[in-house]
């Protein structure tokens, strides 16, 4: 993590030029329609690089892939403590080595609807005691994921965790195009 540099883009991606490791789709405000860029990069990049959403990223993830961002059922949500439950199959993924379930600090009012999930290309892979998703990643490109809290909160006991394993995909991903 010594040479880190980034890269805000707020309008059309002028992207061709540079080597993109990774991106992180950040959190609101708004909605994804609100975005900029964010729905066209999840699509076009997402396949290519790993991609992090975080809160309206994750919603990005949803609404790109065909699902519907809704109103909470339970309400706004900001500075809240939630336990959130997680399964990647197996996998060593975002939540390795985090407890199960964990404490994540929430701040949305919006949700991907679970009616309207694309099942057939996301998974699930956390949610909330009542049922609210908390994180999904892409079928096939496993390294395109989001969750919809906050790892870096100071509620979000594990947080760093989160953000360390996300870094350990990126590394992995490079590792494998490599050979």
């Amino acid at each position: 993590m010594e040479n880190i540099e980034s890269l805000c883009l707020v309008s059309s991606p002028p992207i061709e030029d540079r080597k993109i490791q990774d991106i992180l789709i950040s959190p609101g405000p708004g909605t994804p329609q609100d975005s900029g860029v964010s729905l066209q990069t999840v699509l076009e990049l997402g396949p290519i690089v790993p991609l992090f959403g975080v809160c309206m990223g994750l919603q990005c993830i949803g609404e790109a892939f065909g699902g519907k961002v809704v109103r909470s059922p339970y309400g706004v949500v900001h500075g809240k403590s939630s336990l959130v439950y997680y399964n990647e199959g197996g996998e060593d993924g975002l939540f390795a080595g985090l407890s199960n379930p964990f404490t994540a600090g929430r701040y949305h009012s919006l949700v991907i609807e679970k009616e309207s999930f694309p099942s057939d290309v996301l998974e699930i892979t956390a949610w909330t005691e009542d049922g609210l998703i908390m994180a999904a990643r892409h079928k096939v490109y496993r390294y395109l994921q989001g969750v919809q809290f906050h790892p870096e909160s100071i509620i979000t006991d594990e947080g760093k965790t989160i953000v360390h394993n996300f870094i350990k995909l990126i590394e992995r991903k490079e590792a494998e195009s490599k050979k």
